[in-house]
């Protein structure tokens, strides 16, 4: 399907609002706009439809499924909550223990080499100086 490129001009808040969406859903601005304009354009004759057809219980069309990355994310998050709910309490804890410890160790992992420039011999000495006086 050939695209077009438009130009709009909406309030910043909605732009912002559609952002948070796009996000939320792991979905592009353009894809967000798009699909509020094809539920539009689908309505029988838009807004004024839905003005009067009474009040709206203020929750918004459902959105779509997600697809690719956030869909197989969601899995292994109900998978990982599934196979935790099915130990017991004392085996969570130890798990999490595990974990802790396992977090720890990799943290410490040595010292890291570092290559710091200096533009003058003055500049290593405030540095050096700052660093054994603890600033």
């Amino acid at each position: 399907m050939p695209l077009t490129r438009i130009t709009i001009t909406v309030p910043a808040s909605l732009v912002r609002e559609a952002d948070r969406r796009a996000r939320r859903e792991s979905r592009s601005r353009s894809w967000i706009v798009a699909d509020a304009l094809r539920r539009y354009v689908a309505s029988e004759s838009g807004p004024a439809a839905a003005a009067d057809s009474g009040p709206v219980s203020g929750t918004e069309s459902p959105a779509p499924p997600p697809t690719g990355l956030a869909e197989h994310a969601d899995r292994a998050r109900l998978q990982q909550i599934e196979s935790a709910l099915a130990l017991s309490p004392s085996a969570r804890l130890e798990r999490a223990e595990e974990l802790g410890a396992l977090g720890r160790a990799r943290q410490n992992r040595g010292r890291r080499e570092q290559v710091i420039g200096f533009d003058s011999y003055e500049d290593y000495y405030r540095w050096k100086t700052g660093r054994l006086i603890g600033v």
